[in-house]
């Protein structure tokens, strides 16, 4: 099976007009004064690399996917990131790992985004009683346990706008009045990745839980500017490689995710390239954002010009991570990941949110 593989050559221009330089990382300045965070259904770490960006150190992320824990130990060396799964765990089982990395009585912030599937309306044939849809009160329960023993400031909570559908209300409403009942002052926001400068229109609940009674400020994420469109992200890669079987690093130009599956279906071949979308066949207009950039396994969207899916870089570089992440993993692995992250500049943004909140708690 494929696996990414790291390698870095010069970009080259096709026939488009150029594109904006991918965002890259800068080394954070770690704030030892901020709560520490512990991470939950990490995936590769999407919302990580913004609280990480914004100088909140991850000493844990957890994540049941072995291939988003590999990606995740490759781009942040210095978290302790862990395969496993958290029904598994139980919430002794989190609070275990959390003590073996982060001292008592520490200040902590937990995030993260449980499985979407169960709630996901693109899912039509979701019920109430999805297994997955018993997550956030897990979540809970976590952050309860983890009180026992630590001063937790902040919870972050995000998910697909179906959890505040008709039929999950009463899971959604016990979320909200679970945190509540835990002590926090709960934020709710629909967060549109388009506003914060990646060019997806992808819509997302953030909850954005404070501690009560210490005069933390609401948690208010400020726009961004930045790309708008799918050739201001991609137009200036040129082809990706097909996979083979004799792939290697030194074939893959410009990144090592820049690879993507022989187009097979007879939709490819068709000479104008025209032909109509389908929910797994949706083909990407250079002038416009893209819709939520992946789903499923293998179904990752039409590239604009027809003839091929995009390459996983390209959905990376849609989702707004930075030239220099990573991910590890097969096709589907890879797909997986990139779907299910937060885009890293709008988890920036949540991460600045936060740590402003902080900071007029610390003015009172």
């Amino acid at each position: 099976m494929a696996t990414a593989l790291t390698v870095r050559h010069k970009n080259t221009q096709n026939s488009r007009p150029a594109a904006k330089v991918p965002l890259k990382s800068q080394k954070p300045v770690v704030q030892h004064d901020l709560p520490k965070v512990v991470s939950l259904f990490c995936g590769a770490g999407g919302l990580d690399w913004g609280f990480h960006q914004e100088g909140f150190q991850v000493p844990l992320a957890v994540d049941i996917s072995e291939a988003a824990v590999r990606t995740h130990k490759k781009n942040f060396p210095d978290t302790h990131s862990v395969a496993a799964d958290l029904i598994q765990l139980q919430p002794a089982g989190v609070y275990e790992l959390v003590t073996g990395k982060v001292p008592a009585k520490s200040r902590i912030g937990v995030i993260g985004g449980p499985p979407c599937q169960g709630f996901s309306r693109a899912n039509t044939t979701s019920q109430a009683d999805d297994p997955r849809n018993r997550l956030p009160k897990l979540y809970l329960d976590i952050v309860e346990k983890l009180q026992q023993t630590y001063t937790v400031e902040f919870v972050v909570f995000e998910n697909v706008l179906g959890i505040r559908d008709k039929k999950h209300a009463a899971t959604y409403k016990a979320l909200v009045d679970g945190l509540d009942s835990l002590g926090f002052t709960v934020t709710e926001k629909e967060l549109c990745a388009l506003d914060f400068g990646v060019p997806q229109n992808r819509r997302r609940i953030v909850l954005s839980a404070m501690r009560k009674n210490q005069g933390y400020g609401e948690v208010r994420p400020k726009k961004r500017t930045g790309l708008k469109t799918v050739l201001e992200a991609i137009g200036e890669l040129p082809a990706p490689k097909f996979f083979d079987r004799k792939l290697t690093a030194a074939d893959i130009p410009v990144h090592a995710n820049h690879w993507t599956m022989q187009p097979k279906s007879p939709r490819f071949s068709n000479p104008d390239g025209q032909y109509a979308d389908g929910r797994s066949f949706k083909r990407l207009s250079w002038e416009e954002p893209s819709p939520t950039v992946a789903f499923g396994h293998r179904e990752i969207h039409v590239h604009p010009s027809g003839r091929r899916r995009l390459s996983i870089y390209e959905a990376m570089l849609l989702q707004g991570f930075p030239h220099s992440f990573v991910l590890e993993g097969n096709l589907s692995e890879q797909v997986e990941q990139v779907s299910n992250a937060v885009p890293p500049p709008l988890g920036r943004s949540i991460a600045a949110a936060v740590k402003h909140a902080i900071a007029a708690g610390k003015k009172k």
